[in-house]
């Protein structure tokens, strides 16, 4: 045996015989030429060996209280506390303490941290130490419970509304379709401001019918509600589909029943106040414009180009009559680019992006259609989109100018989309047939287009003379 390893047995031999004094743990460093043995956390030894040093790192036992916590050595690097077994304290080499409780539990042996000093004591960390070994004792994993407990405060995270909505089913949607994803979005934060800060397990169908019932008596229509709550209920299923949450019981709400098949559609005098009061404006702008040109004349500032030689002074009056002959929505009518007109062929293209279907579809141009967009390209042929509000931007709405025009022409009760609804109904108060009325509309089935049926009596009539 050599030197070091009689030095090594006689501290060993040393240590079984005093219980009270510390274990060692020796840690080489062949830079030096001692070594140090700290026997205790008051008393050291030093031996020469060669040129290497070992320094030994110790454990002691010891009831932790804040009092010996403060006078520990810097060798001391695991205090066992002697009245809870498994209690310990370990401290880092930078010196940061961390309370932890040592168990065994079907064959696994488990460091359970407790906390850091100071940030709570001893006395503290005991406490929590004898809870968490009770538990153990109950055959609860304490360390495999506060993983699962974690992993479930960040599903916590997740499966509120607005963090669902946010990080899951808007990129969700769009991915699906770009162009009604933001609408689709906003209908939470309009209908549901209430709901956003709730789990998803927490939105009930009784919490759904007391909402229902408010918004009823608020004067919200049938069919407004029921798409709101169609809305939500597709947002719970994909949740479910998701696994983040097991499951929802929005299908115990059913549908209010409601009439949406209004159909309002012009009559001859309203179609022909409306084109009075489109041309009304547009003269009125022009003059405008050369009213002003005169002003900067006067005083030597830039002239503005002269809308007289424009067919159209704005974009409202092409816009309205092309919806008129064309039966495209609005958001489809302001996506157009001149990529999508085809003039010679007398069609326009409405790509899936831009439609509610998701589909392609061709809309032939009859010969009122196809003198806007002549008469619009003369100055405005060499934009991206056909409406555009600046250079490479297109028009996003017409509201104002729109009502503004309805007043002029003392038509009531009619919206932009309405003029769809005309599109259709004189298409069907002509003959045409509803599947070519739905195809033009781009409908998805025939359920939609149904509602132009009741225009065409004739059919009817038609059928029980065959008798």
């Amino acid at each position: 045996m050599n030197k070091h390893e009689q030095i090594i047995l006689f501290i060993s031999i040393i240590f079984i015989n005093l219980n009270t004094l510390p274990s060692i743990t020796p840690v080489y460093s062949c830079s030096h030429s001692y070594l140090v043995v700290q026997l205790s956390s008051y008393i050291a030894a030093t031996f020469s060996i060669g040129e290497c040093e070992m320094t030994t790192l110790t454990t002691t036992r010891v009831k932790l209280t804040n009092s010996v916590l403060k006078g520990l050595s810097e060798q001391i690097r695991r205090v066992n506390d002697t009245e809870l077994p498994g209690f310990h304290l370990r401290i880092s080499e930078r010196g940061k303490m961390t309370y932890y409780l040592f168990y065994r539990l079907h064959g696994k042996q488990v460091n359970f941290k407790l906390g850091s000093h100071p940030q709570i004591t001893p006395a503290q960390a005991r406490e929590m130490a004898k809870q968490k070994a009770g538990e153990v004792a109950n055959g609860i994993d304490v360390q495999q419970a506060r993983k699962a407990q974690r992993l479930q405060t960040e599903r916590d995270k997740l499966t509120r509304l607005e963090a669902f909505i946010e990080q899951r089913y808007r990129p969700y949607q769009e991915t699906r379709n770009p162009k009604t994803a933001t609408k689709l979005i906003q209908q939470f934060y309009s209908g549901f401001p209430e709901l956003l800060p709730l789990q998803l397990s927490d939105i009930t169908a009784a919490r759904i019918e007391n909402w229902r019932n408010a918004k009823k008596k608020g004067g919200m229509k049938d069919a407004t509600i029921n798409s709101y709550v169609a809305t939500l209920k597709a947002a719970l299923n994909r949740a479910v589909d998701w696994d983040l949450i097991d499951h929802h019981d929005l299908q115990k709400v059913k549908p209010l029943k409601s009439d949406n098949t209004r159909v309002r559609y012009l009559e001859d005098d309203e179609e022909q106040r409306l084109r009075e009061a489109l041309r009304a404006r547009d003269q009125r702008l022009k003059n405008e414009r050369d009213s002003a040109n005169k002003f900067r004349q006067q005083r030597g500032y830039p002239l503005k180009p002269p809308l007289y030689d424009y067919p159209y002074a704005d974009h409202l009056e092409p816009i309205v009559l092309l919806a008129m002959n064309t039966g495209l929505r609005k958001s489809e009518l302001l996506s157009l680019t001149w990529a999508d007109v085809d003039i010679k062929r007398k069609h326009l293209t409405i790509l899936p992006s831009n439609a509610k279907s998701g589909k392609t579809r061709h809309v032939p141009l009859n010969s009122h259609a196809l003198n806007v967009f002549k008469g619009w390209a003369k100055h405005h042929a060499h934009q991206h989109y056909v409406f555009e509000r600046a250079p490479g931007d297109k028009l996003q709405d017409v509201k104002k100018s729109w009502n503004k025009v309805l007043e002029e022409a003392q038509i009531e009760n009619f919206r932009f989309h309405d003029l769809r609804h005309h599109f259709a109904s004189q298409l069907a108060m002509r003959g045409v047939d509803l599947n070519t009325i739905r195809e033009l509309l781009g409908h998805h089935s025939m359920e939609m287009t149904l509602r132009y049926a009741h225009l065409r009596p004739e059919k009817k009539t038609a059928a029980v003379d065959l008798l």
